[in-house]
């Protein structure tokens, strides 16, 4: 049976020494997060996690959800009584505002416990997940009515929330959408129609769920530019906050799917329900997208969450499975055969893994904070600043992160060798429950285009402009470092190649929007690489530091600069490649004709 360990010193490492959130603690919510506070909300969350989710991870997958002949759904065994204790600890409302019941905290301290429940039981995490997903969304375009009709139950984690997109027609395109909301003489409106692929669509774990739906009106635009969206709770809400009638709205089935069997991923029909228009008519896709962008950044943590869990199991097995010799000689001579940790290829493996886990830990919670930073800075220049940036970092966040998540997982289930492919020792469930995370919220392949068609040229590059300057001056601040040079030479190197790769797509780009298209992909793997780059630049700095310093686990500090001098020398030089397939354009890859297929 798998285990698993919330990563406690790495995050503390990363919160108190890398972003070193004390710099904020004259801005709203970062006063009261202090170091103190920081290791008592991490070490409870562990405790949580550790004792109370992942122990029902494989129950989750081998017994799954149960839809009742009424269209009821039941959760696994132990997930209802897991999401009381999940509400009784306040964990819900971490980051929620204060006047909605919720503890006012940054985001960044959310997005670290995110990830350690994420890894102990990814299909549990989902059910939350949606609900802060729906939660910001109601918060930006919401009246002041819906608010405080809908936010304190769902801080309060009584209630659920869910996002309603995808048809059976249509999944990226949602302008091919066919559910209609008819307006009612009362104000509010009828929907009919049928979404798929509903995670966290219907369940026990609840009193109610308020469902974010996507809808055309009779007078919109048949297009994505008519299309709103609606709140349908699955119980209609009284005037005095209790629960009144049962809204049409069911599951009409539970999608039979590869992995996180523990989420109730539903078919949902809306048979004429009640609901209730937010934001702006024909506004919806804005609106949605708010709820999306969250969604993607938890997605992408989702990758490195499964990586991490898929990670410690490996190394655990690899210390303690004998096989071989060593290429240089005996490791472990009393007996017939070396650990394969000691076999330069199990290591390969290994610390790619330690080296995205730690890098990509550093790039989420920076994303967190500049999450904060978009609505607590001090300027309305600083909170432009971090708007760009966080803009730039989800698409990169959200497919380079379970890219690679999915390929971590299946080396950390090669690592057990023919062991991995069986059930008991739960390395295949990783693999399968990674592999959504590429899928939803928009592909990684939309995401690559998101990025190249969208972010780059949003107001005028100046995302990107920011980002280069950031990772210029850390480069021209570091460069004649002894210890760091070599590092920062490599990241240098890294940031040309992405700037020609730039360069390539403004010239090329427009005039064969294939190439584009080619180059979507390769464009987002180097642009994350520099992102990783800078970010174990970053770690080197303060691990470093505190080398130097004499404080601390000196280990710890000296281990992180062997992994960073990994990354540099064997990950960094990839984007040589990606910025050669880049340059390679779209000829060769639209040559063959469809039907040569």
């Amino acid at each position: 049976m798998p285990s698993y360990k919330a990563p406690l010193a790495d995050t503390r490492f990363v919160l108190n020494e890398v972003l070193r959130l004390g710099d904020y603690a004259h801005l709203p919510g970062f006063s009261e997060l202090t170091p103190d506070l920081i290791d008592a909300i991490l070490e409870e969350g562990a405790k949580f996690v550790e004792q109370v989710l992942q122990p029902l991870n494989q129950v989750g997958d081998e017994v799954g959800c149960t839809r009742h002949v009424d269209g009821s759904v039941s959760a696994p065994p132990g997930f209802k009584e897991a999401y009381a204790q999940f509400c009784a600890g306040g964990w819900m409302g971490l980051a929620a505002p204060q006047d909605h019941g919720g503890q006012g905290l940054p985001h960044v301290i959310a997005n670290a416990f995110e990830e350690f429940m994420i890894a102990s039981n990814m299909a549990f995490a989902m059910y939350p997940g949606l609900t802060l997903g729906a939660m910001a969304a109601i918060r930006a375009v919401g009246s002041s009515e819906q608010q405080a009709t809908y936010l304190p139950k769902m801080v309060e984690g009584v209630w659920s929330g869910t996002m309603n997109l995808t048809e059976p027609h249509c999944g990226t395109d949602l302008g091919l959408l066919r559910t209609r909301a008819e307006p009612q003489v009362d104000g509010t409106y009828r929907l009919t129609g049928t979404k798929i692929f509903i995670s966290a669509g219907e369940h026990d774990l609840t009193e109610n769920i308020v469902h974010l739906v996507l809808a055309k009106m009779p007078d919109s635009p048949d297009s994505i530019r008519g299309i709103s969206l609606f709140i349908v709770p699955k119980f209609l809400v009284n005037a005095d906050g209790s629960l009144g009638a049962r809204n049409a709205v069911s599951c009409g089935s539970i999608e039979e799917k590869m992995g996180i069997h523990g989420n109730a991923t539903c078919v949902l029909n809306y048979d004429g329900a009640t609901g209730y228009l937010i934001g702006e008519k024909d506004k919806g896709m804005r609106a949605m997208f708010i709820m999306m962008n969250a969604a993607r950044l938890g997605v992408g943590v989702q990758g490195l969450a499964i990586s991490e869990v898929a990670t410690q199991n490996a190394v655990a097995y690899a210390r303690d499975r004998l096989q071989g010799r060593a290429l240089s000689g005996p490791k472990n001579p009393d007996a017939k055969a070396d650990p394969i940790i000691v076999h330069a290829d199990v290591r390969r493996m290994l610390m790619n893994a330690r080296a995205f886990n730690e890098g990509a830990r550093a790039l989420a919670l920076w994303g967190a904070l500049q999450v904060d930073l978009t609505h607590k800075a001090a300027s309305e220049e600083e909170r432009t600043r971090a708007d760009d940036l966080i803009g730039l970092l989800t698409p990169v966040i959200k497919g380079y992160f379970t890219d690679k998540g999915y390929e971590n997982a299946t080396n950390a289930q090669q690592c057990f060798g023919g062991h991995g492919y069986i059930r008991e020792w739960g390395m295949e469930q990783f693999v399968r429950d990674a592999r959504i995370a590429m899928i939803y919220e928009g592909t990684n392949g939309i995401q690559a285009l998101d990025l190249v068609g969208r972010k780059l040229p949003a107001n005028g590059g100046r995302a990107l402009r920011t980002y280069s300057k950031i990772v210029g001056d850390f480069i021209a601040a570091h460069a004649n470092d002894e210890t760091l040079g070599p590092m920062v030479a490599a990241l240098g190197c890294a940031a040309k190649d992405l700037e020609a790769a730039t360069g390539w797509l403004m010239r090329n780009a427009l005039m064969k929007p294939d190439n584009a298209g080619a180059a979507a992909v390769p464009y987002l793997h180097l642009m994350a690489l520099v992102m990783f780059g800078h970010m174990w630049g970053q770690l080197a700095v303060a691990a470093q530091a505190a080398l130097a310093r004499g404080e601390g686990d000196q280990a710890f500090y000296a281990n992180k600069l062997v992994t960073a001098r990994y990354f540099f020398s064997h990950m960094l030089p990839e984007t040589a490649v990606h910025r050669a397939r880049v340059e390679a354009g779209a000829d060769n890859l639209m040559a063959l004709t469809a039907d040569a297929f």
